[in-house]
């Protein structure tokens, strides 16, 4: 079992950024791929970036390419998501996820065996 606790979110001007946390903990928390979702407001989850484990490949959703950073640092099982340019639309509860399996290049919520609770995200214009 792997529990996530996401931290960080708030609001924010459009153009700013924000720092995304989501520590990890558990026996295979250190194996897991580990992503962010978001949701917003009477939309679907939807997927924003993944990091594997292993060799720290990435891959972002084409909105976020650019302007959002994944990083992880093992050592302290926490994923980060460095936000910057911020835009309105960016304003979602976002999730942290993991799960043992590496999916390529598209990821769904469904591939995701573990959620945090999520940490809102507000951007103003």
């Amino acid at each position: 079992q792997v529990q996530l606790v996401e931290s960080g979110g708030g609001l924010v001007q459009a153009g700013g950024s924000l720092r995304l946390s989501c520590a990890a903990s558990g026996r295979t928390a250190s194996s897991n791929n580990m992503a962010w979702f978001r949701q917003a407001p009477g939309k679907e989850r939807e997927f924003v970036a993944v990091r594997s484990w292993s060799a720290g490949t990435t891959r972002y959703a084409d909105s976020v390419q650019g302007r959002f950073t994944i990083s992880r640092d093992n050592a302290k099982n926490t994923l980060y998501l460095q936000m910057n340019s911020l835009k309105p639309e960016d304003t979602a509860v976002y999730y942290c996820a993991a799960t043992s399996r590496w999916y390529g290049s598209r990821w769904y919520d469904y591939y995701m065996s573990y959620w945090g609770k999520g940490t809102l995200v507000t951007v103003s214009s």
